[in-house]
Protein backbone atom coordinates (compact mmCIF):
# COMPACT_ATOMS: atom_id res chain seq x y z
CA UNK A 1 0.00 0.00 0.00
CA UNK A 2 0.80 3.58 -0.77
CA UNK A 3 2.17 5.59 2.25
CA UNK A 4 1.25 9.62 3.05
CA UNK A 5 3.87 11.30 5.37
CA UNK A 6 3.61 14.37 6.84
CA UNK A 7 6.05 17.50 6.24
CA UNK A 8 7.19 18.39 9.23
CA UNK A 9 8.41 22.04 10.08
CA UNK A 10 12.40 20.93 9.90
CA UNK A 11 11.78 19.96 5.83
CA UNK A 12 10.05 23.29 4.92
CA UNK A 13 11.04 24.99 1.96
CA UNK A 14 12.66 21.51 0.89
CA UNK A 15 12.24 20.65 -3.14
CA UNK A 16 10.40 17.45 -3.37
CA UNK A 17 12.89 16.05 -5.26
CA UNK A 18 15.66 16.37 -2.75
CA UNK A 19 12.65 14.87 0.00
CA UNK A 20 12.88 11.98 -1.51
CA UNK A 21 16.96 11.89 -2.31
CA UNK A 22 16.97 12.24 1.36
CA UNK A 23 14.47 9.23 2.35
CA UNK A 24 15.62 7.06 -0.38
CA UNK A 25 18.64 7.47 -1.77
CA UNK A 26 18.60 3.71 -3.54
CA UNK A 27 16.03 5.23 -6.16
CA UNK A 28 17.14 6.84 -9.39
CA UNK A 29 16.16 10.44 -10.35
CA UNK A 30 14.67 9.13 -13.63
CA UNK A 31 12.33 6.40 -11.82
CA UNK A 32 11.48 8.90 -9.11
CA UNK A 33 10.06 11.44 -12.65
CA UNK A 34 8.88 8.47 -14.26
CA UNK A 35 6.44 8.17 -10.74
CA UNK A 36 5.56 11.85 -11.08
CA UNK A 37 4.36 11.39 -14.55
CA UNK A 38 2.35 8.44 -13.56
CA UNK A 39 0.96 10.19 -10.53
CA UNK A 40 2.13 7.47 -8.53
CA UNK A 41 4.07 10.40 -6.26
CA UNK A 42 1.48 13.28 -5.46
CA UNK A 43 1.82 16.21 -3.15
CA UNK A 44 -1.71 17.00 -1.61
CA UNK A 45 -3.64 14.40 -3.70
CA UNK A 46 -2.43 16.39 -6.86
CA UNK A 47 0.26 15.18 -9.43
CA UNK A 48 3.76 16.77 -9.33
CA UNK A 49 6.25 17.35 -11.47
CA UNK A 50 9.11 17.34 -9.04
CA UNK A 51 10.28 20.03 -8.12
CA UNK A 52 7.86 21.91 -6.18
CA UNK A 53 8.33 23.69 -2.63
CA UNK A 54 7.68 22.16 0.20
CA UNK A 55 5.75 23.41 3.32
CA UNK A 56 5.19 22.17 6.89
CA UNK A 57 1.46 20.49 6.79
CA UNK A 58 2.17 19.35 3.33
CA UNK A 59 1.13 15.43 2.38
CA UNK A 60 3.02 13.26 0.48
CA UNK A 61 2.15 10.10 -1.40
CA UNK A 62 4.88 7.26 -1.43
CA UNK A 63 4.13 4.53 -3.90
CA UNK A 64 4.66 0.82 -2.42
CA UNK A 65 7.65 0.39 -4.65
CA UNK A 66 10.31 2.64 -3.00
CA UNK A 67 9.48 1.32 0.52
CA UNK A 68 12.95 -1.10 0.01
CA UNK A 69 15.39 1.86 -0.87
CA UNK A 70 14.07 3.86 2.79
CA UNK A 71 16.99 4.49 4.90
CA UNK A 72 18.43 6.68 7.49
CA UNK A 73 19.94 10.06 6.17
CA UNK A 74 24.45 9.36 5.60
CA UNK A 75 26.16 12.18 4.52
CA UNK A 76 29.64 11.77 3.12
CA UNK A 77 32.06 12.56 6.16
CA UNK A 78 30.52 9.26 7.94
CA UNK A 79 27.78 11.46 10.07
CA UNK A 80 24.68 9.86 10.50
CA UNK A 81 20.98 11.58 11.53
CA UNK A 82 17.46 11.17 11.16
CA UNK A 83 14.77 13.68 10.24
CA UNK A 84 13.89 13.47 14.05
CA UNK A 85 17.58 14.43 14.95
CA UNK A 86 16.94 17.66 12.87
CA UNK A 87 13.50 18.32 14.59
CA UNK A 88 15.26 18.39 17.92
CA UNK A 89 17.54 20.58 16.41
CA UNK A 90 14.89 22.81 15.31
CA UNK A 91 13.12 22.79 18.25
CA UNK A 92 16.97 24.55 19.84
CA UNK A 93 16.50 27.48 17.93
CA UNK A 94 15.71 30.37 20.02
CA UNK A 95 16.27 33.01 17.07
CA UNK A 96 15.97 33.13 13.51
CA UNK A 97 16.76 35.47 11.13
CA UNK A 98 18.15 36.23 7.49
CA UNK A 99 21.48 36.47 8.92
CA UNK A 100 21.76 34.44 11.84
CA UNK A 101 20.09 31.42 13.66
CA UNK A 102 20.72 31.11 17.42
CA UNK A 103 20.87 27.37 18.87
CA UNK A 104 20.80 26.57 22.29
CA UNK A 105 22.97 23.62 21.70
CA UNK A 106 22.47 20.54 24.35
CA UNK A 107 25.23 19.13 25.95
CA UNK A 108 26.97 16.01 23.78
CA UNK A 109 26.14 17.39 20.64
CA UNK A 110 29.59 18.32 18.74
CA UNK A 111 29.62 21.97 16.95
CA UNK A 112 31.89 20.97 13.87
CA UNK A 113 31.93 17.62 11.94
CA UNK A 114 35.07 15.36 11.72
CA UNK A 115 36.42 11.63 12.22
CA UNK A 116 34.65 10.23 14.73
CA UNK A 117 31.67 12.09 14.85
CA UNK A 118 28.09 11.00 13.77
CA UNK A 119 26.52 14.21 14.29
CA UNK A 120 27.68 18.10 14.28
CA UNK A 121 25.62 21.52 14.76
CA UNK A 122 27.35 22.58 11.40
CA UNK A 123 25.90 19.37 8.59
CA UNK A 124 22.35 19.45 10.14
CA UNK A 125 21.83 23.41 10.58
CA UNK A 126 22.98 22.94 6.48
CA UNK A 127 20.04 20.32 6.39
CA UNK A 128 17.65 22.66 8.06
CA UNK A 129 18.45 25.60 5.99
CA UNK A 130 19.33 24.35 2.69
CA UNK A 131 18.65 27.40 0.76
CA UNK A 132 21.73 28.88 3.61
CA UNK A 133 25.28 29.72 3.71
CA UNK A 134 25.82 28.26 6.51
CA UNK A 135 28.87 28.87 8.47
CA UNK A 136 30.54 28.67 12.27
CA UNK A 137 31.81 31.79 13.79
CA UNK A 138 32.46 30.37 17.44
CA UNK A 139 32.52 27.60 18.84
CA UNK A 140 31.60 25.94 22.33
CA UNK A 141 32.88 22.31 23.44
CA UNK A 142 31.10 19.18 23.07
CA UNK A 143 30.27 18.61 26.22
CA UNK A 144 29.23 22.66 26.85
CA UNK A 145 25.59 23.38 26.03
CA UNK A 146 24.22 26.61 25.42
CA UNK A 147 24.31 29.33 23.32
CA UNK A 148 25.83 29.32 19.70
CA UNK A 149 25.84 31.51 16.92
CA UNK A 150 25.85 30.74 13.26
CA UNK A 151 25.93 32.75 10.19
CA UNK A 152 23.48 32.05 6.97
CA UNK A 153 25.60 33.97 4.65
CA UNK A 154 29.03 34.97 4.13
CA UNK A 155 28.44 38.90 4.98
CA UNK A 156 27.06 37.63 8.59
CA UNK A 157 29.85 35.46 8.77
CA UNK A 158 32.12 37.88 7.68
CA UNK A 159 31.22 40.26 10.12
CA UNK A 160 30.38 38.50 13.04
CA UNK A 161 33.95 35.99 12.91
CA UNK A 162 35.54 39.60 13.24
CA UNK A 163 33.68 40.61 16.17
CA UNK A 164 34.78 37.34 18.02
CA UNK A 165 37.98 38.05 17.17
CA UNK A 166 38.50 41.54 18.46
CA UNK A 167 36.77 40.78 21.79
CA UNK A 168 33.60 42.80 20.50
CA UNK A 169 31.21 39.74 21.35
CA UNK A 170 30.77 39.68 24.91
CA UNK A 171 29.55 36.12 26.30
CA UNK A 172 29.01 35.00 29.82
CA UNK A 173 28.87 31.31 30.94
CA UNK A 174 27.14 29.81 34.13
CA UNK A 175 29.18 26.89 35.97
CA UNK A 176 29.15 24.81 39.10
CA UNK A 177 32.12 24.27 41.12
CA UNK A 178 33.15 21.45 43.35
CA UNK A 179 34.83 23.16 45.77
CA UNK A 180 34.83 27.01 47.07
CA UNK A 181 36.77 29.94 46.05
CA UNK A 182 38.58 32.22 49.07
CA UNK A 183 38.30 35.51 46.32
CA UNK A 184 34.32 35.58 45.46
CA UNK A 185 35.32 37.91 42.15
CA UNK A 186 38.05 38.38 39.75
CA UNK A 187 39.97 38.19 36.70
CA UNK A 188 42.46 35.05 35.68
CA UNK A 189 45.00 36.25 33.15
CA UNK A 190 47.74 33.46 32.51
CA UNK A 191 48.58 30.96 29.81
CA UNK A 192 47.30 27.67 28.87
CA UNK A 193 48.92 24.83 26.07
CA UNK A 194 47.79 21.08 25.76
CA UNK A 195 45.24 21.05 28.89
CA UNK A 196 48.17 22.52 30.60
CA UNK A 197 47.71 25.90 32.93
CA UNK A 198 51.42 28.65 32.90
CA UNK A 199 50.79 31.33 35.75
CA UNK A 200 53.44 33.23 33.88
CA UNK A 201 55.15 33.45 30.90
CA UNK A 202 58.60 32.55 32.45
CA UNK A 203 57.06 28.64 33.47
CA UNK A 204 56.52 28.02 29.39
CA UNK A 205 58.20 25.13 28.30
CA UNK A 206 60.74 25.89 25.39
CA UNK A 207 58.58 24.89 22.64
CA UNK A 208 55.59 24.96 23.99
CA UNK A 209 52.14 26.44 21.96
CA UNK A 210 51.27 28.38 25.23
CA UNK A 211 48.23 30.99 24.41
CA UNK A 212 47.17 33.80 26.97
CA UNK A 213 44.14 33.18 28.83
CA UNK A 214 41.76 35.82 30.67
CA UNK A 215 38.93 35.20 32.68
CA UNK A 216 36.81 37.53 34.44
CA UNK A 217 34.37 36.06 36.83
CA UNK A 218 32.16 36.33 40.13
CA UNK A 219 30.63 33.88 42.70
CA UNK A 220 26.90 34.28 42.54
CA UNK A 221 26.06 31.39 45.31
CA UNK A 222 27.91 28.56 47.21
CA UNK A 223 27.51 25.61 49.55
CA UNK A 224 30.24 25.97 52.09
CA UNK A 225 33.03 23.45 51.53
CA UNK A 226 31.07 21.93 48.59
CA UNK A 227 30.21 23.80 45.66
CA UNK A 228 30.11 27.27 43.83
CA UNK A 229 27.91 28.53 41.83
CA UNK A 230 29.38 31.05 39.34
CA UNK A 231 29.34 33.60 36.31
CA UNK A 232 31.94 33.28 33.83
CA UNK A 233 33.28 36.25 31.16
CA UNK A 234 35.84 34.49 29.38
CA UNK A 235 37.90 37.54 27.28
CA UNK A 236 39.91 35.18 25.10
CA UNK A 237 38.38 31.60 23.30
CA UNK A 238 41.47 29.21 24.00
CA UNK A 239 40.14 25.58 23.92
CA UNK A 240 38.55 24.43 27.05
CA UNK A 241 39.70 27.43 28.69
CA UNK A 242 37.15 27.78 31.55
CA UNK A 243 37.41 24.15 32.69
CA UNK A 244 40.89 24.71 32.56
CA UNK A 245 40.62 27.81 34.80
CA UNK A 246 38.26 26.32 37.26
CA UNK A 247 40.44 23.47 37.74
CA UNK A 248 44.00 24.58 38.07
CA UNK A 249 43.34 28.54 38.81
CA UNK A 250 40.28 28.57 41.18
CA UNK A 251 41.34 24.78 42.16
CA UNK A 252 37.17 24.16 42.16
CA UNK A 253 36.77 21.89 39.10
CA UNK A 254 33.34 22.11 37.21
CA UNK A 255 30.93 19.08 38.13
CA UNK A 256 31.30 16.59 35.71
CA UNK A 257 34.12 17.54 34.06
CA UNK A 258 35.29 14.19 33.61
CA UNK A 259 38.99 15.33 32.00
CA UNK A 260 40.18 17.84 34.73
CA UNK A 261 37.48 17.03 37.12
CA UNK A 262 37.34 15.13 40.63
CA UNK A 263 34.34 12.03 40.70
CA UNK A 264 31.11 13.28 42.37
CA UNK A 265 31.06 10.07 44.44
CA UNK A 266 33.01 12.70 47.20
CA UNK A 267 29.88 14.37 47.24
CA UNK A 268 27.44 12.24 49.06
CA UNK A 269 23.54 11.75 49.98
CA UNK A 270 20.73 13.26 48.21
CA UNK A 271 23.60 15.92 46.28
CA UNK A 272 25.60 13.74 45.07
CA UNK A 273 22.75 11.73 43.48
CA UNK A 274 21.34 15.00 41.67
CA UNK A 275 25.49 15.73 40.40
CA UNK A 276 25.60 11.99 38.67
CA UNK A 277 24.06 12.85 35.34
CA UNK A 278 28.09 12.03 33.49
CA UNK A 279 26.96 15.69 32.23
CA UNK A 280 29.26 18.62 32.42
CA UNK A 281 27.88 21.54 34.59
CA UNK A 282 29.05 24.26 32.42
CA UNK A 283 26.40 26.25 29.96
CA UNK A 284 26.73 29.19 27.51
CA UNK A 285 23.98 31.63 29.09
CA UNK A 286 24.19 34.72 27.76
CA UNK A 287 25.69 36.42 24.67
CA UNK A 288 25.44 39.96 23.33
CA UNK A 289 26.52 41.28 19.82
CA UNK A 290 26.73 43.72 17.23
CA UNK A 291 23.61 42.05 14.81
CA UNK A 292 25.54 41.73 11.10
CA UNK A 293 22.33 42.81 9.57
CA UNK A 294 20.78 45.89 11.97
CA UNK A 295 24.05 46.94 13.18
CA UNK A 296 22.03 47.06 16.70
CA UNK A 297 23.75 45.76 19.76
CA UNK A 298 21.45 42.44 20.63
CA UNK A 299 22.04 40.18 23.74
CA UNK A 300 20.27 36.55 23.50
CA UNK A 301 19.56 34.36 26.78
CA UNK A 302 19.05 30.52 26.72
CA UNK A 303 17.22 28.76 28.90
CA UNK A 304 19.32 26.45 31.60
CA UNK A 305 18.92 22.91 30.48
CA UNK A 306 16.57 20.74 32.68
CA UNK A 307 20.11 18.35 33.83
CA UNK A 308 21.20 22.01 35.67
CA UNK A 309 17.86 23.03 36.51
CA UNK A 310 16.88 20.62 38.95
CA UNK A 311 19.81 21.14 40.64
CA UNK A 312 20.17 24.87 40.81
CA UNK A 313 16.38 24.66 42.21
CA UNK A 314 17.01 22.03 44.76
CA UNK A 315 19.96 24.37 46.35
CA UNK A 316 18.16 27.47 45.79
CA UNK A 317 20.58 29.27 43.85
CA UNK A 318 19.28 32.31 41.37
CA UNK A 319 20.28 33.30 38.18
CA UNK A 320 22.02 36.52 37.22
Amino acid sequence: MAEFITISDAESGMRLLRWFVRHYPGMLQRDFYKLCRGGQIRLNSSRCKGMELLNSGDIVRVPPTLQSYKTVKKIENGENFSLSDLEKLRQCIIHNDDDIVVFNKPAGLAVQGGTGIKKSIDKMAAALFPYDKISLVHRIDRETSGLLVVAKNQKAAQDLAEQFQNKIAHKEYLALLQGNIPQKSGVIDNYVAKGMVFEDSSQIPKGAAAQRAITEYKVLSEVAGLLTWILFSPKTGRTHQLRLHSAFSLHAPIVGDELYGKHSDELDGVLGSFLKTQKLFLFAYRITLRHPGSGKTVTFCADVPDFMQSVIKFLEFKLP
